[in-house]
């Protein structure tokens, strides 16, 4: 894989000629728009395929599939525009594999609301090894918020992605809850008759495991969490169900702050089978502009996180999205809004925008005038920052890496994941 920054006065075409690059992959591979317009400064990933396939009448995408002895799973990986759906046409050329094949391999588990649209899910799925809809909230006398999770299931039995079971504190408003988290921590009834919803839950859907996130717990029911945690552990342990964990990013032990306090990463690193650790939203929509997740920050919270769990528990968390904030900023007035990465460069593209890399935040940013005269200043996700958060997995040797979340399309991202990992079966 080579990432290409787009230089003043290039065209895709001239991108393509340069690397001597099938054009039609290179559209492909990076999402761009109709008419291939470009921003100066934006990532373009650049890949070369070892072998083509050319359908021919009456073949089927499983068969080619079998005839090259790729899983299925791997085609849709490696033709992103195929939506995850079987259908092809004769004279379609399909990547059966490329000349830089990936050299590790990795779990991957991303997050969905039930509101995805269907295609964007399909097209991402072949992706990810677990999929996790978000969230059964707990009610105010304890029992689970109900979810409608059916579209997504279906979408992960066809595709092949292990579906997990979220459950969070979020209540019928969409806020985490506290006082529920404390109800529940302090009433030993209470969480056995979750439990027992939760496992009558995961046998009536077919879930494949369990993702737990309370945020925003008082301190004093740090070990009664981790506890829960292991009672949960302890009924599906024999299922052999996983249960995952959200941490809060923390750099050391005794952090304060509501978010961090009742996270005792020890404690409940050693409860769950796995943890995610949720490295994103430094940059977010009420705080100050910069980057969602600075590669210093990030490799901060891992520093501390494999002090105290086993480097083989963890998923590391990366953005999908990025903010676009209106200027001036002003504490507690300022609100940024949320945008895909790909709704980031369409943007750069339309303004004008040249696109800028900060080297410490390993992250790219670039600064607008709209319309009313407000002026803006947007940070992002690209092929470059992508890579270099895909890269602490290997680095670091961590389980894999936790989507948040899949919600918003991203082709770019998908193949530098491709690119550098084989996306291991949940």
């Amino acid at each position: 894989m080579e990432i290409h920054i787009v230089r003043p006065g290039e065209t895709l075409y001239s991108i393509a000629a340069q690397y001597r690059a099938d054009l039609s992959l290179l559209r492909a591979l990076n999402g761009t728009p109709p008419d291939d317009g470009l921003a100066v400064g934006q990532t373009l990933v650049i890949r070369w395929a070892d072998t083509f396939h050319v359908v021919q009448p009456g073949e089927t995408l499983s068969g080619i599939a079998r005839r090259y002895g790729l899983p299925l799973r791997q085609l849709y990986r490696n033709n992103y525009p195929l939506g995850g759906q079987p259908a092809i046409r004769p004279g379609q050329t399909l990547v059966i594999a490329y000349r830089d094949p990936p050299g590790a391999g990795t779990y991957t588990n991303g997050y969905a609301y039930p509101f995805i649209p269907a295609p964007l899910l399909s097209a991402e799925l072949p992706y990810m090894s677990y999929l996790t809809p978000f969230t059964y909230g707990i009610t105010a006398e304890g029992g689970l918020l109900p979810l409608a999770d059916e579209m997504l299931l279906a979408q992960a039995r066809r595709l092949g992605s292990a579906p997990l079971m979220h459950l969070s504190t979020l209540t019928e408003t969409d806020n985490f809850s506290s006082e529920r988290a404390v109800a529940l921590l302090t009433s030993p009834i209470r969480q056995e008759a979750l439990i027992a919803q939760i496992l009558e839950n995961i046998a009536a859907k077919g879930y494949q495991g369990l993702d737990v996130d309370f945020e925003y717990i008082p301190a004093a029911q740090r070990e009664a969490y981790a506890g829960f945690i292991a009672a949960l552990r302890a009924r599906l342990a024999p299922l052999g169900l996983p249960v995952i964990v959200a941490l809060a990013p923390k750099t050391y032990a005794r952090q304060p702050g509501l978010l961090y306090e009742a996270h005792d990463y020890a404690l409940l690193g050693g409860a769950a089978d796995y943890v995610l650790l949720m490295t994103y939203e430094w940059g977010y929509t009420a705080g100050p502009p910069m980057a969602v997740a600075p590669l210093p920050n990030v490799r901060q919270v891992l520093d501390y996180a494999v002090t105290e769990i086993p480097r083989e528990k963890i998923y590391l968390g990366i953005p999908n999205y990025g903010y676009d904030w209106p200027l001036p900023f002003v504490q507690g007035e300022t609100r940024a809004r949320s945008l895909s990465n790909q709704a980031a460069v369409e943007l750069a593209v339309r303004y004008r925008a040249e696109i800028q890399f900060d080297d410490d935040a390993q992250s790219p940013w670039f600064a607008y005038t709209a319309p009313d005269g407000v002026s803006h200043v947007v940070w992002f996700e690209d092929a470059r920052s992508m890579s270099a958060k895909l890269r602490l997995i290997g680095e670091y040797g961590l389980h894999g890496a936790g989507y948040w979340n899949l919600m918003r399309p991203y082709p770019q991202g998908w193949a530098v994941l491709n690119a550098l990992y084989e996306v291991w079966d949940g």
